[in-house]
């Protein structure tokens, strides 16, 4: 069997193109298909328009409603907990990931010995350029500095055997970086490049500033080296300092102690201040997940399925 796992935010629009090409596209399939469409908490009809699709099609669409908003991390995690298919792949419900590569990634990790085919975009054309800027950055900057490789381009749709997705599902952490958790769990993975796409319909929920703070989390939990950094700045700025102290004292020894110098020694002090409050707030960021973590709060809420569907009627 395989397993369509599909995060919902305000898709009622995309679904039903979503569903009328992978029902092109499954017809050249040779396994048994089941979606398991995850709306993660939609302000629109998105609810009710997976329930019309699973009344039509009840052997072959389920669905998880979320009590609230959990993001899309959770979407993905709910749904790789439900799926039982062999094969499992991640898909979104705006078209912007091919549905028609599909048979190619099955014959892929069926021929060969590979665990997870991925996809990649080939570029960012369609994307505002501060957008591209930025996503390039993180990838360099997570890349270099650490533990775990993250591909450019690299999207969550990929098609992954049943042993890596038990894998996903045993990292249990609250705090979830799916990009980088796919690359820690090892296994191996190819990736097949495709041409950018633009939605079918509706908007996209991921606003830039969004984008920012989920690349943050991705850089804090997959890589130390901001505190590397805080500690190697912090060290150099102390050297810094007692060698200017030295060199006051000698001047001051020398050629008395004048009372010049107050615009410069603010700047500096404004300098220094800056820096410390910019490190407390790394290290902040860094006790901020482990508060979480501790909590052991769920990382969803499921408020509906289709089965409480079936027991109204």
């Amino acid at each position: 069997m395989l397993s369509i796992v599909v995060p919902c935010f305000n898709e009622q629009e995309a679904l039903p193109y979503f569903v009328k090409e992978m029902e092109e596209i499954g017809s050249s399939i040779s396994h048994s298909i089941e979606y398991i469409f995850v709306n993660d908490g939609s302000k629109d009809n998105t609810l009710e328009s997976l329930r019309e699709l699973h009344q039509k099609m009840p052997n072959r669409v389920r669905y998880i409603s979320f009590s609230r908003n959990f993001g899309k991390e959770s979407a993905l995690y709910a749904g790789l907990q439900a799926a039982s298919g062999d094969l499992i792949t991640l898909m979104d419900a705006d078209l912007q990931d091919p549905p028609d590569l599909l048979p190619q990634m099955i014959e892929r990790i069926e021929t060969s010995d590979v665990d997870c085919v991925g996809t990649r975009r080939q570029d960012r054309r369609g994307e505002p350029a501060i957008r591209s800027f930025f996503a390039r950055l993180f990838y360099k900057l997570v890349n270099k500095f650490g533990d775990t490789e993250m591909v450019d381009g690299a999207r969550d749709f990929r098609l992954m055997t049943r042993p890596m997705v038990d894998s996903i599902l045993s990292m249990t952490e609250y705090n979830r970086f799916s990009k980088g958790i796919f690359s820690w769990v090892g296994f191996n993975t190819e990736y097949i490049s495709y041409e950018n796409r633009e939605r079918v319909a509706g908007n996209s929920s991921w606003s830039f500033w969004s984008l920012f703070k989920y690349s943050i989390g991705g850089i804090v939990n997959f890589s130390d080296a901001p505190l590397t950094l805080a500690a190697f700045i912090g060290s150099i700025s102390c050297i810094a300092a007692i060698i200017a102290l030295i060199f006051i004292v000698i001047r001051a020894l020398l050629f008395g102690d004048p009372t010049s110098g107050w615009p410069s020694l603010v700047s500096i002090v404004l300098f220094m201040g800056g820096l410390q409050l910019l490190f407390l707030g790394i290290i902040g960021k860094y006790i901020g997940k482990i508060f979480l973590e501790t909590k052991k709060r769920p990382i969803y809420i499921i408020k509906e399925t289709e089965k409480d569907l079936k027991k109204e009627r």
